[in-house]
């Protein structure tokens, strides 16, 4: 199976402009996302999309491939899809462009749940081992059902404790999300056709739309940790992981 990793990176971000662009130890952070996706095992082609010619150029110079798209997309899955129009793949992933710690073992997992034809969406979690994690809004919450389904994403911890906060095994019942998802082509699709959904408005996550329109994204859980590059104190917590 043809799986091809699209990497949005919009240049403009409120919180940090140019995050793409943004240098970590001499590399622009685009660069390091796109190398780790390269290493993956189980893609095929990997594409920056972009709706910004600073990025194409930086993603050219450092051998990428690019493919300009509208600056009128509003997220990452339906910037996905505009490449999908142009260049066809059985699987079609989202590497997100902030995640400069992702490494190609969750990628080929999120792949596998494609391939095994049990899900039509997949995305990754990993656990949550800092308790201060659960108060972030920044950092996505997930919970899981037993079969590998996710239940619900969320910027607030979940589920609500009244007492003690739950754990399973030693760990936080909830997980850490991690900025990966896969799609058959059908699915990445009829995301886009769907209108943003209340949920998708309340916590700013766009996995949200498709939830709740009913499809189920399946869930692999991985040991390692990925941060979403958002603000200025992200960008050097993520520096400082690098370096070391």
């Amino acid at each position: 199976m043809r799986a091809l990793a699209v990497i949005p990176a919009r240049y403009g971000s409120t919180r940090l402009p140019a995050k793409p662009l943004a240098d970590i130890h001499g590399k622009p952070m685009i660069q390091w996302v796109y190398e780790r996706a390269k290493k993956a095992k189980s893609i095929s082609q990997v594409i920056v999309a972009t709706d910004d010619e600073r990025v194409a150029e930086v993603v050219r110079t450092f051998g990428g491939e690019v493919m300009m798209t509208s600056s009128d997309i509003q997220s990452g899955t339906d910037r996905v899809a505009a490449v999908a129009d142009q260049i066809k793949a059985d699987i079609y992933v989202n590497v997100q462009g902030d995640e400069p710690l992702m490494i190609a073992e969750a990628i080929d997992q999120a792949v596998a749940l494609i391939a095994s034809g049990k899900f039509t969406m997949g995305t990754i979690m990993t656990p949550m081992k800092d308790p201060s994690d659960l108060t972030n809004p920044a950092v996505v919450k997930v919970i899981a059902d037993k079969t590998g389904r996710s239940i619900y994403y969320s910027r607030h911890p979940i589920p609500y404790s009244r007492g003690e906060v739950p754990t399973e095994g030693g760990d936080f019942v909830c997980r850490r999300h991690v900025g990966l998802y896969t799609y058959t082509p059908e699915t990445l699709f009829r995301i886009r056709s769907l209108p943003v959904s209340a949920l998708e408005k309340a916590e700013m996550l766009e996995q949200l739309r498709a939830m709740e329109d009913g499809i189920a994204i399946g869930i692999s859980e991985l040991d390692f940790l990925s941060i979403g590059v958002d603000t200025p104190e992200e960008l050097e917590k993520v520096r400082s992981l690098l370096k070391s």
